[in-house]
């Protein structure tokens, strides 16, 4: 997409993160404490993403069923920084064992998961941006790119103050939609494979919030013929909404006639669709999920599969990046997998994976004057693995 507009006064930074859900958290934060000046627009006034604002509040499993942890690092961290002043309402029991290095039995029976508080980790995960000088612009819908011999100069955005420019060394796409890699001409692949799935807060019986969840298996859905929400129309995002909102109505009623207590009612409800994929970038490499407890020699970490006990996915640096645009990476669900895939690696432990590589690499780039296909990846696997990933 091309905007021609006469920007004044654009900002400039080392690494630009454009989304601000789990994986651009984690990227913000990587890319900080790796020495980049970095800014993170959001177009929510929330961190967080889906997790948060969609109100998808189990962070799923660490570990991989068998009581083994696989994914560490930021995406640990974050686990305890959703928690840090409670869990949340839900289900899952509390993981013990795993914060108690409990016996094996227990890590197996009750996965390393738990439920958080949405606002609470949005705040907390704002306060720990803030802290390492990244700086945070809400509101904020990045909306256009200037390319120039392969590399992104300029990422348009829109807010209150009109359009404006970010002039960044470095950009990670962690948006969710792979918006950026769009703009910018990388190539991308599209899905339509999204169902309605509602997540809510509502005013239980005896005057207790509770989680609320409505969600359609894709198998269901496939019998009943119901419809399919592809996300990047506008239109479709629109038409899930609205669904949504009916599902939420329809909830309501059937809990107060089951219980015959009038006065439940939504409490909290999601603002903004819970889209599971939509598009993504069509990388060097592209992760499938037959690659079950394959090395690669470029893994930039692990990740389980939250559905299963048992398997483990190495997921290549060349997942991050396309052929196309020499500073751009992706992160979260923006990476580069197959359609199987992207039902293991969209989750919030596996976005706090990618996202922690994808920033740390672009601080490298910047720092060191490279592009994406020529950093050092040992290097990079030296570093992450100082920060705790297991690679």
């Amino acid at each position: 997409m091309k905007l021609e507009i006469d920007v004044q006064n654009n900002k400039s930074c080392d690494v630009l993160v454009v989304g601000g859900g789990v994986a651009g958290v984690a990227a913000a934060v990587a890319a900080a404490r790796h020495g980049a000046k970095v800014i993170l627009t959001e177009k929510q006034c929330m961190l967080g993403g889906l997790a948060t604002a969609g109100m998808i509040i189990v962070y799923l499993p660490l570990c991989d069923g068998c009581g083994n942890q696989i994914m560490a690092g930021l995406a640990e961290e974050l686990l305890h920084l959703s928690i840090e002043h409670g869990c949340g309402v839900g289900n899952s029991v509390y993981p013990t064992a795993w914060f108690e290095n409990g016996p094996l039995e227990e890590k197996i029976k009750h996965r390393f998961q738990v439920d958080f508080n949405a606002a609470l980790f949005a705040i907390s995960a704002e306060k720990l941006l803030l802290s390492l000088g990244v700086e945070i612009m809400y509101d904020t819908k990045a909306v256009a790119t200037r390319v120039e011999n392969g590399k992104i100069t300029h990422v348009y955005v829109n807010n209150k103050e009109d359009f404006s420019a970010i002039c960044p060394q470095q950009v990670v796409d962690a948006s969710g939609d792979a918006d950026i890699c769009a703009f910018s001409g990388a190539k991308t692949e599209e899905f339509n494979e999204n169902r309605l799935g509602m997540w809510h807060y509502y005013m239980g019986p005896e005057g207790k919030a509770k989680l609320g969840i409505s969600s359609v298996p894709l198998h269901v859905a496939l019998q009943e013929g119901r419809r399919e929400y592809r996300g990047i129309p506008n239109q479709d995002t629109c038409e899930l909404l609205f669904d949504i909102h009916d599902e939420t109505i329809k909830f309501m009623q059937k809990q107060r006639m089951e219980t015959g207590d009038n006065h439940i009612q939504p409490l909290a409800i999601q603002t903004m669709a819970p889209l599971r994929m939509t598009r993504r970038l069509s990388g060097v490499y592209t992760l499938d999920e037959k690659e079950v407890y394959k090395d690669f020699p470029d893994s930039i970490g692990k990740v389980s599969d939250w559905r299963y006990a048992g398997p483990v996915f190495s997921v290549p640096y060349r997942c991050l990046y396309g052929a196309d645009v020499k500073n751009l990476y992706a992160a979260g669900r923006c990476i580069s997998v197959t359609t199987d895939m992207w039902d293991i690696t969209r989750v919030i432990p596996d976005c706090a994976v990618t996202g922690q590589a994808a920033g740390t690499a672009a601080a490298l780039c910047a720092k060191e004057g490279k592009q994406n296909d020529n950093l050092d990846v040992l290097h990079l696997q030296n570093l992450l693995r100082e920060d705790g990933v297991n690679l």
